[in-house]
């Protein structure tokens, strides 16, 4: 069967290993080209473009998270469907979540272009940047369904256990991406609106690429019948799904909660922040993708009844990501000035300033990255086995850890609980994922089955 891996039998490190390798290459692609995004704003139109689109930051990541959230509930349902043989109700949660995701990722559109300028008022957007913040914002979302799209597509080839495909519709998207860019902002002047609108083209692009190599698959098929209304599999999906999408909200919102009091800082703090942030996006990709070849990895076993294996699955999983932030945190920390030195031109005004900024930040993540990698293993853990609700409170613990860090802490910390609050967001979170798992994990310990 073509374009599939089943990881039911064989090797755990193995699959793990060379399913996350692919993934690991599209997020550092995702990543990299949301760098060299943000890299062009801030070298081509200046530190005070690259903080507006720092403004936005928590925003958009409300709405698109929720979303991701809602394919993540698909993918792990069509992983468990693939590891049983289970293809017509594989193929009928592939069309349901897609009904889903279309009508909320509609919803999100509509909400998020209504609200975006008062949002951006009420974080106390700086006046010199509020003009610039809302033009990026307002195009990123007006993108939306076609963002949901493409990480609808990657999830289901994903969940089939296929990281090549939507690794080359990113390579595709990241030169596509850059080269529009570079012809938007430094050619066609046409600043942060020709950077959002080619982020929004290039996602298209993944899309349509992704969704060609689905037709081609051999277990797939979305004829008419599957497309009917299954209100009972759309009930499993929402209340495993939402979860997840409630999860991301709550986050978010904490986040949005942070950013307030990151713009109460001026522009220079902002753009210096924001520099760091796209490589926070840098860092975190490694987890992010070892987080979802675990998730695949353990929900087909889990799914195939091979308990022993999901267990052996966490703790190889956690081993890898250990040495793995290990290997990423050094790396950074050792080429962090020039690294920073991308986003701005140090000689233009605020850019001293906000070059210290994102270098300080930037140490204290790479110190703590561990944190982050452990928290994706186990809150897809739990995940993979169903229990979705503990992903969902350690959410809420992300949130509580960020609001408190910049409303409550700060007034006698200063400016670096700002610096110090996603760490301990992080820990906070974990503490609710690593605890249930190892509670969780004594209902494993059934006779596997084949």
């Amino acid at each position: 069967m073509k374009r599939t891996t089943d990881m039911t039998v064989g090797s755990p490190t193995r699959h793990l290993l060379l399913f996350a390798l692919p993934l690991i290459l599209t997020n550092l692609g995702q990543q990299l080209y949301m760098i060299v995004d943000a890299a062009i704003v801030g070298r081509g139109v200046g530190v005070q473009a690259l903080a507006a689109v720092g403004a936005t930051d928590w925003i958009y990541w409300m709405i698109l998270w929720t979303v991701t959230g809602m394919t993540q509930g698909v993918s792990t349902f069509v992983s468990r469907y693939f590891g049983d043989k289970n293809y017509r109700d594989m193929n009928k949660s592939i069309a349901m979540c897609t009904v889903l995701c279309g009508a909320v990722g509609g919803v999100l559109t509509v909400a998020g272009l209504i609200a975006a300028k008062p949002l951006l008022l009420l974080l106390n957007t700086p006046d010199d940047i509020l003009n610039g913040a809302v033009t990026y914002l307002v195009t990123m979302v007006a993108g939306t369904l076609v963002v949901a799209a493409y990480n609808m597509a990657a999830s289901v080839l994903r969940a089939l256990g296929d990281g090549k495909t939507p690794l080359i519709a990113m390579a595709i998207a990241a030169l596509l991406n850059v080269g529009l860019d570079l012809l938007f902002v430094l050619v066609f002047h046409m600043g942060i609106f020709g950077a959002a609108l080619a982020s929004v083209l290039s996602q298209l692009v993944s899309f349509i690429f992704c969704f060609t190599q689905i037709c081609k698959i051999d277990c797939i098929n979305l004829d008419r019948e599957i497309w009917r209304i299954d209100w009972k599999m759309m009930k499993s999906l929402v209340a495993f799904g939402m979860p997840l999408a409630l999860e991301f909200m709550v986050i978010s919102l904490g986040g949005i909660i942070l950013q307030s009091s990151i713009n109460l800082q001026g522009s220079s703090f902002i753009a210096g922040y924001t520099a760091t942030n796209k490589v926070y996006g840098l860092l975190e990709s490694s987890a992010l993708s070892l987080g979802v070849a675990a998730s695949t990895f353990l929900a087909q076993n889990y799914g195939a009844g091979k308990y022993d294996r999901v267990k052996k699955g966490v703790w190889t999983s956690t081993i890898v990501v250990l040495l793995m932030s290990v290997v990423v945190s050094a790396v950074m920390y050792l080429a962090r000035d020039p690294v920073m030195l991308l986003f701005m031109d140090s000689a233009e005004e605020g850019g001293p300033e906000a070059h210290a900024i994102a270098v300080y930040y930037l140490t204290i993540l790479c110190i703590t990255l561990s944190i982050l990698y452990l928290l994706h293993i186990f809150r897809n853990a739990l995940q993979a086995i169903g229990v979705a609700v503990w992903s969902m409170l350690s959410g809420i613990a992300e949130f509580v850890a960020r609001v408190v860090m910049s409303k409550v802490v700060m007034k006698w910390m200063g400016s670096d609980a700002l610096f110090v609050a996603e760490p301990v967001a992080w820990l906070a979170a974990l503490l609710f994922v690593l605890i249930p798992y190892f509670f969780y994990r004594r209902r494993l310990s059934f006779p596997a089955r084949g």
